[in-house]
Formats: C-alpha cells, structure tokens, sequence
C-alpha cells in the first residue's frame, strides 16, 4: 500500500556528519506530518524531529542546532541532515509519516529503520 524506505545511515566518528533521507511510494494521495524517531537497545523509541506539510519543524531538546529536518512535498521524501554528531546519537533511527492515502483514509506508516553508529 504505502511504503517508507530509510537510507543513508552508517558509521561516523564524533564531531562528523550524516544525512538521512526518507522516500514514501505507494498509493499516497498527500502526507501531512513527516517525523524521525530513533531507538538504541534498551531504551525506548524516541521523537528526533518532526515536520509539517507546510515546513514547520519541532525537535528534541539533545538535537536542537545540529540536527535539521527537511522535506520535498513534491517527490514525498524527508531528509535529517545530522551535524557534529555524538556518541550518544548512536541508534536505529526511524522514518514516520502521516499518509492520505488515495483512497482518501489516513495511516501512520513507518520504515525499517537505519543504523547510525557515532565512534568516539
């Protein structure tokens, strides 16, 4: 019906940078609010960032000013562009959206996830 597929994820050292992209295909009519969650091991998952269809944008206290979200409402992707990263931003981090879907019903729909590993 709807998918969502994370990429970008990987192995950084501390102070570095990473950009996530999100890409949401399938039987979408529009997206309302896009969002990155993360989840590292014993810990729940947790709100990173969240962005309105109209752009604007809320984050988690322990990101505020390195980490920034975006979106393109025209090929239905959100990106999580992620500067001077820590160790403790260590986690599997999530995509979520909000879909209308062509049959004109709302979901909530999530990706698979991708690993991001800051080394200290």
């Amino acid at each position: 019906q709807v998918q969502l597929v994370e990429s970008g994820g990987g192995l950084v050292q501390s102070g570095g940078s990473l950009t996530l992209s999100c890409a949401a295909s399938g039987s979408i009519f529009s997206i309302n609010d896009m969002y990155w969650y993360r989840q590292d091991p014993g810990n729940q998952r947790e709100l990173v960032a969240q962005i309105t269809r109209g752009g604007s944008t809320n984050y988690a206290d322990s990101v505020k000013g390195r980490f920034t979200i975006s979106r393109d409402n025209a090929k239905n992707t959100v990106r999580l562009q992620m500067n001077s990263l820590k160790p403790e931003d260590t986690a599997v981090y999530y995509c979520r959206a909000v879909v209308v879907t062509t049959a004109r019903s709302q979901y909530i729909f999530w990706g698979q996830g991708t690993q991001v590993t800051v080394s200290s």
